[in-house]
């Protein structure tokens, strides 16, 4: 595959780990991201501020680790506030005073807005035009991520308007994240009040898969947070991504093969392998399989591409 010369050659993201895994886990796992080809890298909790693997101050200094190994680092903030100690533990991010951060809610916007300093604006904002996109980028948005819901047309019609100086991200592998709920999923299946959950997320590195009445798998609960059980995988799209203009790729880690994913992904932007290739081999290892469907105007579950 050779990659056409008129558009510059996007940028490979790792998207923050949404699933509750442990300290060591999460630690083993940035330590092979660190040699990987991905170029950014998002850190932090988006999704629970019960999900205590790391503490603010061991963020940053695996933060500090992956930047030493050349990566930009972009701290990510919760998706959903509830609490005073959620406000002021965003406030701590927010005033790092040393990376981006990736504001995953308005109030983060705001905060990040008064302190006059740049931030990327996460795929839980809802952004579906060029007006909101150029709003926004006035308070301080240097990099948007596209809501995953969003198809490749709605998309040229809001990169044919994109403010200047203003990157777009694109969500291309991994379970989809598709809405947040105050009441925790995890919590009431396992028949747990929310606030005493022990943590039951832990045994589920990859969320509660809900198949439908006739068995086929629709769902991931992953704590308050709703996933596609099928995998999205935009890499036989990755042609027309770059036509149209997209700066980063983001994926979104999973308990298995990520790095494989990487490795795919970066082989093709160099031209060294044919996307629809390796997204076969990928799909081929994918439990519940792929989809596509928002990419196409469809359906989200459906696999649109051709693959054979």
């Amino acid at each position: 595959m050779t990659m056409t010369m008129e558009s510059p050659v996007p940028r490979l993201a790792l998207g923050p780990v949404l699933y509750y895994w442990s300290k060591e886990v999460l630690l083993d796992f940035y330590e092979r991201v660190a040699a990987s080809p991905v170029e950014i890298v998002y850190l932090g909790e988006t999704v629970c501020s019960k999900r205590r693997a790391l503490h603010s101050e061991e963020w940053l200094v695996l933060a500090e680790r992956l930047s030493s190994a050349g990566k930009e680092v972009v701290l990510s903030t919760l998706a959903l506030l509830e609490a005073e100690s959620e406000l002021k533990s965003l406030h701590r991010v927010c005033e790092n005073g040393r990376f981006s951060v990736e504001a995953n809610d308005m109030s983060a916007v705001r905060f990040l807005s008064e302190q006059g300093v740049p931030f990327v604006l996460g795929s839980g904002i809802n952004i579906y035009n060029h007006r909101t996109l150029q709003f926004l980028a006035g308070l301080g948005a240097k990099r948007w991520v596209m809501p995953v819901e969003l198809s490749a047309e709605t998309l040229a019609t809001i990169q044919a308007e994109r403010p200047a100086g203003v990157e777009t991200e694109v969500f291309v592998y991994g379970r989809l994240p598709l809405a947040y709920s105050a009441r925790c999923f995890t919590a009431r299946y396992h028949d747990l009040p929310k606030d005493d959950c022990r943590f039951r997320c832990l045994d589920d590195p990859e969320g509660l898969i809900v198949s439908t009445r006739e068995g086929q798998a629709f769902l991931a609960l992953n704590g308050i947070q709703t996933q596609s059980a099928q995998t999205c995988n935009l890499l036989p799209e990755l042609n027309e991504l770059q036509e149209l203009k997209v700066d980063v790729l983001r994926i979104s880690p999973q308990a298995e093969g990520t790095e494989t994913v990487i490795e795919s992904f970066a082989a093709c932007l160099r031209g060294e392998c044919d996307p629809l290739e390796a997204a076969r081999a990928i799909n081929a290892t994918l439990p519940y399989g792929a989809c596509d469907g928002y990419w196409r105007g469809q359906a989200g579950l459906l696999q649109v591409a051709e693959m054979a």
